[in-house]
C-alpha cells in the first residue's frame, strides 16, 4: 500500500456531487458527519469505522454507508492500510428520485446496514465510481448521468423498507437550544458555562448530555461546524488564511489537521477543485 494519497472530484452535472479517491495507510479519521450520505467501496485492504455507536469493518470489495448527518470515524483494519472510493449524495437528491419509483414511500432512506455485499451494487457502484474518478475515461454526461441514477435506485430499492428516520435533536428543549446556539456562532469564542446555562445544567452535566446525545462533546461538535463553514469559504474563493481566521481556527495549521482528519484531504486539495479550470462543466 502506498503512502497516503486523496483526490476529491465535484461533479457539477451531478448536483455538484462530491466523490474521493484514497489510499491510505496511517489516517485516522475524527469523529465526524457529512451533509450527505456516505457511499464508499473498498478497492484494496480494510476500513475499521465507528457508526451507531458499533464497530464495523469493511473488507475489500465490500460497500461502506453511512447517513446522512451520521457520526462517524474511520481508520485502517489491515496493517497495509486501505484504498476506497466514496461518494457523498444529498438527502434531496434520495427525496427526487423516491417521487419517481413506485412503491417506495417518498423521502430519502435509511441504511441501517453499516457494510453491504449485494454482488449486484457493488459491481454497479464499482463502475460508476470508477466513471468518476478515473479522469482519463472521457465519456458522455448522458451516460455518467445513466450511471448515477442507476446506483441511486438500486440503493432505494435495496433499502426501501427503511425511510429516513431523522432522530430529534435532542430530548431536552434546553440542550437543542445550546446545540443550535453552538450552529450560528460556532465560529465565535463560546464559553461552556454560556451553554451549559442555555441548557440549566451544570458544565460538567452538560458536557456528559450533549455528548450523550449528539455523539461528540461541545468542544468536537464546534470543530465540526467549523469545518462545515470552512468548505463553504473555501468553495466560493477564500483563502486558506482568511478562511482560517474566519471560521476561528488558530491559523492555518490548525485548519489543515482539522479539516484532513474529517475529510481526508487538505484545504488547498479541497479549494483547487472550485477553481473554474478545474470544475465539471
Amino acid at each position: 500500500m502506498k503512502n497516503e494519497l486523496a483526490t476529491f472530484y465535484c461533479h457539477k452535472p451531478l448536483g455538484d456531487l462530491e466523490v474521493l479517491k484514497a489510499s491510505y495507510t496511517h489516517q485516522n479519521f475524527a469523529r465526524h458527519s457529512h451533509e450527505g450520505y456516505t457511499i464508499g467501496l473498498i478497492d484494496t485492504g480494510a476500513q475499521k469505522f465507528l457508526r451507531n455507536g458499533c464497530t464495523h469493518i469493511a473488507p475489500e470489495n465490500s460497500i461502506i454507508l453511512v447517513n446522512a448527518d451520521e457520526i462517524h470515524n474511520g481508520q485502517t483494519a489491515t496493517k497495509g492500510g486501505w484504498a476506497y472510493k466514496a461518494m457523498y449524495p444529498k438527502p434531496q437528491q434520495f427525496e427526487s428520485l423516491s417521487q419517481e419509483i413506485s412503491g417506495i414511500r417518498c423521502g430519502a432512506p435509511y441504511f441501517d446496514q453499516a457494510v453491504s455485499n449485494n454482488p449486484l451494487l457493488i459491481q454497479q457502484l464499482k463502475l460508476l465510481l470508477t466513471n468518476l474518478t478515473e479522469t482519463q475515461t472521457v465519456t458522455s454526461q448522458l451516460y455518467q448521468e445513466s450511471l448515477f441514477y442507476n446506483v441511486m435506485t438500486l440503493l432505494m430499492l435495496a433499502f426501501q423498507q427503511k425511510s429516513r428516520q431523522l432522530k430529534p435533536l435532542a430530548n431536552n428543549v434546553n440542550l437543542s437550544q445550546a446545540q443550535q446556539y453552538l450552529d450560528a456562532y460556532c465560529c465565535h469564542e463560546i464559553s461552556l458555562e454560556c451553554l451549559a446555562k442555555l441548557a440549566c445544567m451544570s458544565p460538567y452535566h452538560f458536557i456528559r448530555q450533549f455528548k450523550k446525545q449528539f455523539g461528540l462533546t461541545p468542544h468536537a461538535y464546534q470543530i465540526h461546524r467549523r469545518v462545515l463553514q470552512a468548505k463553504v469559504l473555501l468553495k466560493h474563493g477564500l483563502n486558506i488564511s482568511q478562511t482560517a481566521t474566519e471560521c476561528g481556527f488558530h491559523d492555518q495549521s490548525h485548519l489543515h489537521h482539522q479539516f484532513k482528519s474529517r475529510l481526508g484531504v487538505t484545504p488547498g486539495q479541497y479549494r483547487n477543485l472550485f477553481k473554474p479550470k478545474l470544475l465539471n462543466e
